[in-house]
């Protein structure tokens, strides 16, 4: 009786023997389902594929881009400024609020797309067993209960559970991230064996290296692990980043101060006996003059500055606000392999006729060499190393290539590692590296666990190379080959004892032993691997660290920000690269000063409670053989200790994590599709240092929306001072309502954008990522905001006055008024360019961008005051050279006191 798809994922299939696994799926594993049967489990399952789940349509998608409160003050601008009748101001308005939609909604329409890419990555063709033929079909078509033929090469499209298999291998790194290929066998497991572990299953979305089998299908669709981790895709949150949570909450903030402003203003005027319509008229232009036009535009045209510089450093953004999410970021969670190390196996160790060398290199070039520990002058002339070297080389069915300047690994990376060695080794080698005829061979298997090859010597004798497990080749050895190439007796408890420091520092460890054999036979088989060979040495190798990543992790540290590795390897392996990475349990000295890193399983995970879980997360800094619920789960722990966190990824497995993460980062070389479309980032170069490069762009990115931010408030404070002062003291308007519009739009754009373009401040990565709990606006700019705001409306008044006084016209004064506003932009934007420093330590032409904005201004305003049709539209009118002083120095004014202002609360910091 087939059980239903319900009760199919309760059982655990790698606990079953094979036998129960056959009887309970109800299928002969001779001949396998009829077509009958397997159209009656196709309609019970479904197909083999990920159900699509609905998103949004696009249309609303597009309609959600207006749905923010800063965008709500901007329409309200529209409709106040066509009540004004001023349509090429309303039009203005409009377009910069329709470009924002835009961008949004562009920079949005590839996310959420990896469901799309779960579905893809399962579809390939199959051979099946069926009605006691072999034949092949789509992938989607299998249903559970189908017995596959597995085969080197093959990609793997359900899950299922082994019933035969010889020398098969799988990659699995998609799915649980280990990086070396996982030996498989039939026999039950434990039923607490965590996925990584459990070497009698095959998983869809992963593939055969090596080897051959029979495996029946348990599980289809979203039935399988991959369809699980779909689930957990959709379930993961969508969340809002520090930036749009601020500027969502300044936003609404500033709402309420200008229509407040705004009503008070009329009820006042109303009351002082003022008419009702000329009121209105009042607080719509004290709404204009207050509503900050350009804040939309900038925020986005900021984020698109960031991420063009991030492109420039390998960081490649897909969704805009990631930008700034990266400079608030205070833990990231990386991948071990590929991130933070090179993802290319390397020998490191190799122990011979009882010495210890070092091998120096790092990946699949052949550059560097081999040393002993001892530091021991020399050439090297051991005929145990050279033999070590020899076997690690010949029996060997792996090579490299090199591809456009890249080497790569056409086989298994293990042992690409040893022809590596091998090759640094040469000077061992007198007459070049071997390539004695190979006459046969028997293959790695794991009952075995040892590989042999038969070669013929160039003096026609036979001998045998084997490579393996420490303990199996160890095993079958009675001597050793020593330096002279003399045969004595093994010490099998030195070389075990030497396999244990090896691998104690996460080194895999491989033995290497030879023996003789007649040239005349053809073939050998197990019988040939006698008790009494050869011992030649040993080979510890590792993916080691990248030397930028060890680097960038210290930057990382220095800029508070704290490194954790999250990974699908060994614990022993991970604690080892995290030692080398010198990664820390905590930034605090004081809590790091054991200098032990501490370090949970998947299993202590799956073993602790939610509350456990949040006390440890944050002083363990290496996570190791975890699943991708325990990704998510360590992510979610994260988020609920207050951290702002990024995570990195390249599997099926991390798209989960990737998505629920502030900022998810996918590799761009050898990540999934899966991946890089749950991601906000993808690194085009897989490297962590490119991860720090972009933290520090985001910081940047930060740093000059806040300088834009505390550049225009003041502007617009001015403005609604001197409307409000004008009001409640019975004065005319300084400033007509056009004006403000032309002040503010022009402004923004010429003046306050370009501190977009300003370069990092040089204590950026000193300090500590900022509190997301803190707002935009600090009470230090707040003060200097009042200060700036009250100074230009003074400033306006002021003039206002001394040049009606004169006996101006009230074209003239307003225009000298609105100068006022905009030269004291002007000279205020070079404060803003530090909100700590003098320009001058930046650096006076430094941002030169800048400098063209201030020229482009300064044009623009004289075409305001001297050009009759610009007089026409925005009743001005030409002003005196002395007015322009006047103006100058009011300008001039404003940038001393806020550098004076600077420099007192300078001093007093240090004083604290």
């Amino acid at each position: 009786m087939m059980l239903e798809p319900a009760d199919m994922n309760k059982v655990l299939w790698h606990s079953l023997p094979a036998e129960e696994v056959i009887r309970g799926l109800s299928v002969d594993t001779s001949s396998g389902l009829s077509l009958d049967e397997v159209k009656i489990r196709r309609e019970r399952f479904g197909l083999n594929q990920i159900t699509p789940k609905k998103g949004t349509p696009l249309w609303l998608r597009f309609l959600l881009q207006f749905h923010q409160p800063l965008v709500y003050i901007l329409l309200a601008a529209v409709l106040t400024t066509l009540f004004l009748k001023e349509l090429v101001e309303a039009s203005v308005i409009f377009g910069v609020v329709l470009i924002n939609a835009i961008v949004g909604f562009l920079q949005e329409s590839k996310a959420l797309k990896a469901l799309e890419a779960l579905s893809r990555s399962m579809t390939s063709s199959v051979s099946v067993l069926r009605e006691g033929k072999h034949q092949n079909i789509a992938s989607t078509e299998l249903v559970p209960g189908d017995v596959v033929m597995i085969a080197s090469g093959d990609k793997i499209s359900a899950d299922m559970r082994l019933i035969q298999c010889r020398d098969l291998q799988a990659n699995e790194s998609p799915l649980t991230g280990e990086s070396v290929p996982v030996e498989k066998q039939t026999n039950p497991l434990d039923a607490k064996t965590v996925l990584a572990d459990r070497l009698n299953m095959l998983y869809a979305a992963t593939f055969v290296t090596y080897g051959r089998g029979k495996a029946v299908v348990v599980a289809t669709g979203d039935n399988t692990e991959v369809g699980r981790i779909s689930e957990l895709i959709t379930t993961a949150e969508d969340l809002e980043t520090p930036l749009t949570i601020k500027i969502a909450h300044f936003s609404r903030y500033l709402l309420f101060v200008i229509m407040g402003l705004a009503a008070i203003t009329f009820v006042i005027g109303v009351l002082r006996g003022q008419s009702f319509v000329e009121m209105f008229m009042a607080a719509v232009a004290l709404a204009v003059g207050a509503i900050p036009e350009g804040l939309p535009a900038a925020v986005t045209i900021t984020l698109a500055i960031g991420v063009a510089r991030m492109a420039k450093r390998r960081a490649i953004i897909r969704k805009l606000p990631a930008v700034e999410t990266l400079g608030s970021t205070g833990v990231i969670c990386s991948d071990k392999t590929g991130t933070l190390t090179e993802n290319q196996m390397t020998v490191q160790e190799i122990f011979s006729a009882g010495r210890s060398y070092q091998v120096s290199g790092v990946g699949y070039g052949f550059e560097g060499s081999i040393q002993e520990f001892s530091g021991k002058p020399g050439l090297i002339t051991s005929s145990a190393l050279k033999e070590c070297l020899t076997a690690g080389l010949l029996c060997n069915d792996s090579r490299i290539v090199e591809r456009q300047g890249i080497f790569q690994v056409e086989g298994d990376p293990t042992e690409a590692a040893l022809i590596v060695s091998a090759n640094k080794g040469r000077s061992l080698f007198l007459d070049g590296l071997p390539g004695f005829l190979r006459k046969d061979a028997i293959p790695f298997e794991s009952e075995y666990q040892y590989m042999a090859t038969f070669h013929i010597l160039p003096d026609k004798e036979g001998v045998i190379y084997l490579k393996g497990s420490v303990e199996k080749i160890i095993a079958k050895c009675v001597n050793y080959l020593d330096e002279n190439n003399n045969i004595l007796p093994l010490d099998r408890s030195l070389v075990e004892h030497q396999a244990e420091i090896m691998a104690a520092k996460g080194l895999r460890v491989l033995a290497f032993a030879r023996g003789a054999i007649s040239a005349q036979k053809d073939r050998i088989d197990h019988g040939d691997i006698t008790e009494s060979l050869t011992f030649l040495g040993l080979q510890g190798m590792i993916d080691p660290p990248r030397k930028e990543a060890i680097e960038a992790v210290q930057r990382c540290h220095q800029a508070g920000i704290l490194v954790k590795m999250i990974t699908g390897d060994h614990v022993l392996t991970a604690k080892a690269i995290a030692g080398q990475l010198k990664l820390r349990n905590s930034l605090d000295a004081n809590e790091d000063s054991s200098g032990d890193l501490l370090a949970l399983s998947g299993s202590d995970l799956e073993n602790m409670s939610d509350q456990e879980l949040l006390e440890s997360v944050g002083r363990v800094s290496v996570f190791a053989r975890v699943t991708p619920e325990q990704k998510l789960r360590l992510v979610k722990a994260l988020q609920s200790r207050g951290n702002i966190v990024a995570m990195t990824g390249d599997g099926v497995n991390d798209a989960p994590a990737l998505k629920q993460a502030n900022i998810g980062v996918a590799m761009g070389r050898t990540g999934t599709e899966v991946a890089k479309e749950a991601a906000d980032m993808v690194l085009t170069d897989d490297n962590f240092a490119s991860i720090e490069a972009a933290v520090e762009e985001g910081r940047c990115v930060f740093d000059n929306l806040r300088k834009f931010i505390v550049w225009t408030l003041p502007t617009n404070l001015g403005e609604a001072l001197a409307i409000m002062v004008a009001i409640f003291g019975g004065f005319v308007l300084p400033v007509a309502p056009v004006q403000l519009l032309w002040i503010n739009m022009t402004t923004a754009l010429c003046l306050g954008m370009m501190l977009a373009f300003e370069s990092k401040e040089p204590d950026l990565m000193q300090r500590p990522p900022r509190d997301p709990k803190l707002p935009i606006m600090t009470g230090e700019l707040v003060w200097r905001t009042i200060l700036v705001g009250v100074l230009l409306a003074m400033g306006v008044f002021g003039l206002f006055f001394y040049e009606k006084s004169k006996g101006l016209s009230i074209e003239e004064a307003r225009t000298v008024a609105v100068s006022v506003l905009v030269m004291g932009e002007l000279f205020y934007l070079f404060n803003c360019r530090s909100l700590s420093r003098s320009m001058f330590s930046l650096g006076v032409f430094s941002n030169l961008w800048l400098i063209l904005g201030v020229l482009i201004m300064t044009g623009l305003q004289v075409l305001f005051i001297y050009a009759p049709a610009m007089n026409r539209f925005f009743h001005s009118a030409p002003i005196s050279l002395y007015a322009w002083v006047r103006i100058l120095l009011i300008g001039l004014l404003i940038y001393v006191i806020i550098e004076i202002e600077k420099y007192i609360r300078n001093r007093l910091l240090k004083g604290r």
